[in-house]
């Protein structure tokens, strides 16, 4: 009778030092994705740049792709697809296996914080709508964690700004503008409806339009100076052009004068004027 010798009976010495060394293998791999690739890094780390290195490299890459995977999903439901964040975290992985050290200890301890980081930064430097400096989305996370951990207990009542302030030792004005960060992390439309009923409006409709009466300001203010240099008759001509609304005859008889001799003087005072206001040399000086 044949006896099947490739097995083990329990308590053997093979038996125990197999389940030994299956244990140390699990205490060093503390995730089902963390491959053991110590003798590939190490080969790594003495090849000199040429095929064989790259590929040695991308058997690395895709042996702890998994892991970079797993990372990746710990932030999905952030308003960025599952497989962006995946390619996100590749480039993390990647950039990881270049930049590692096989004498400074295990890979997976110098990875996940790596790629953490980069999927972080994409958050950071992607995801905005708008541009926001880095002071603000850093006041915006300090804020964000430190309501998490005071509200952190059932019943715990919505921390105040002072609150906030007190467990982050910021000011209060900067605990404002992270929480003004927090809600404006999307745009929202200017087609946006604000109201439901009958005479809905959108955003649009609440924002002002330019006054053309600034400029109007602007332009009277402007040429004052101008017009209290003019001599007294062509103050006087361009009042009752301009603001009595006569004509040039009626003007010109009033004064005494010819109405072609009205109408020199109206456009000389009036370019006068102009040329002052637009500070232009008149007369070979500055207009002050």
């Amino acid at each position: 009778m044949l006896t099947d010798m490739s097995t083990s009976r329990p308590g053997t010495p093979a038996t125990d030092s197999t389940a030994a060394a299956t244990h140390a293998a699990a205490a060093r791999r503390t995730h089902d994705d963390a491959p053991d690739t110590a003798q590939l890094f190490a080969r790594l780390a003495e090849l000199g740049d040429g095929p064989e290195r790259d590929a040695v490299r991308d058997e690395l890459v895709a042996a702890w792709l998994p892991m970079a995977h797993r990372i990746a999903g710990r932030f999905r439901d952030r308003g960025e697809s599952v497989e962006d964040l995946r390619q996100v975290a590749a480039l993390g992985l990647v950039k990881a296996v270049d930049r590692f050290d096989p004498s400074r200890g295990a890979f997976e301890s110098y990875a996940v914080p790596t790629i953490t980081g980069e999927v972080k930064r994409h958050f950071r430097d992607r995801m905005w709508a708008l541009r926001v400096p880095r002071r603000v989305q850093e006041l915006r996370n300090r804020v964000r964690v430190a309501r998490r951990e005071l509200t952190q207990h059932p019943g715990s009542p919505e921390p105040t700004v002072g609150d906030i302030a007190a467990h982050t030792g910021l000011t209060e004005e900067e605990v404002g503008a992270g929480m003004e960060a927090l809600e404006s992390f999307s745009t929202l439309s200017l087609d946006a409806e604000l109201s439901t009923g009958d005479d809905g409006y959108s955003l649009a409709d609440t924002l002002g339009a330019a006054d053309t009466s600034f400029d109007v300001v602007v332009d009277r203010e402007a040429a004052k100076e101008g017009l209290r240099r003019l001599p007294e008759r062509e103050r006087a001509i361009l009042y009752m052009r301009f603001f009595e609304d006569m004509t040039q005859s009626r003007i010109a008889d009033r004064l005494g004068i010819s109405q072609m001799h009205v109408s020199r003087l109206i456009s000389r005072s009036c370019a006068r004027v102009r040329d002052e206001a637009m500070g232009r040399r008149v007369g070979g000086a500055e207009a002050v």
